[in-house]
């Protein structure tokens, strides 16, 4: 099963780290947080990977071609310049790197895959967010319910503390971080090919009218996950990972 990966966005609120890199590429732990989304994926047995593509792709592809070269054991023969790569810590992952647009909206860059996708079943999710949902899990109850959209839907932090007030005395202070009461879309989707027949064209957003449309139609369920969800949208939200992933407990992390 393919899973796609949008990657085009230009992360402006990570533009300390953005203006070099798009925003998938920023590390966590010294690796890309779109590598992290890949070894969940094919931590599950889902190893082929189509990357929508747009702001500073090039990075992206230089970094998959070097990563392929450089994550084993190199033979170089400096006489005839054949380079031979065995034995190390490769990864059995096909990539496809398919350039969707600078400026392609996400709906857009999702119908751009459907060639590399086919008519089967795929895997979907945004480049910037991790979770240690179970995918079998994920997979068994799109099939179950034989609808066309299955997204995850996720209880995020929220970001600050919590105030209760008594008038304008505040009553009880609260710097944790409250659970938050609505759910939200936390990507992670499963979509039978039928879904690119809702995306009009590159100007197309998925969030507004494709998923409304999902939804009015009947075609769209939510795996609701209770347990790890996090976004890397902001240097707040990086820093939060990276500290979660430097303590050797990342519930997204693998062996």
């Amino acid at each position: 099963m393919k899973v796609g990966i949008l990657a085009g966005g230009k992360g402006t609120r990570l533009a300390e780290e953005t203006v070099v890199k798009p925003k998938p590429m920023v590390e966590i732990g010294g690796r890309p947080i779109i590598w992290h989304i890949m070894q969940h994926y094919a931590h599950y047995g889902f190893k082929e990977f189509v990357v929508a593509l747009g702001y500073k792709g090039e990075v992206l592809k230089k970094y998959m071609v070097d990563y392929a070269a450089l994550s084993g054991n190199l033979r170089v023969d400096l006489g005839s310049g054949e380079i031979n790569s065995h034995g190390g810590t490769q990864s059995d992952w096909v990539v496809d790197l398919v350039e969707t647009g600078m400026e392609t909206m996400t709906g857009g860059r999702i119908k751009r895959l459907a060639p590399y996708v086919g008519d089967e079943t795929f895997m979907l999710t945004w480049g910037d967010g991790v979770s240690d949902i179970n995918l079998k899990d994920l997979l068994a109850f799109h099939k179950s319910h034989g609808k066309l959209a299955t997204l995850t839907a996720v209880r995020p932090p929220a970001r600050y503390g919590h105030l209760i007030f008594d008038g304008d005395r505040i009553a009880k202070f609260d710097e944790k971080p409250q659970i938050g009461e609505g759910w939200i879309n936390g990507a992670f989707f499963v979509l039978e090919p039928e879904v690119f027949d809702y995306v009009e064209g590159d100007e197309t957003q998925w969030e507004h009218e494709p998923m409304e449309r999902l939804a009015a139609d009947g075609q769209l369920m939510a795996y609701k996950h209770e347990s790890f969800w996090q976004c890397m949208d902001t240097l707040r939200e990086k820093h939060i990972l990276e500290t979660i992933w430097q303590s050797g407990k990342a519930p997204w992390g693998h062996e």
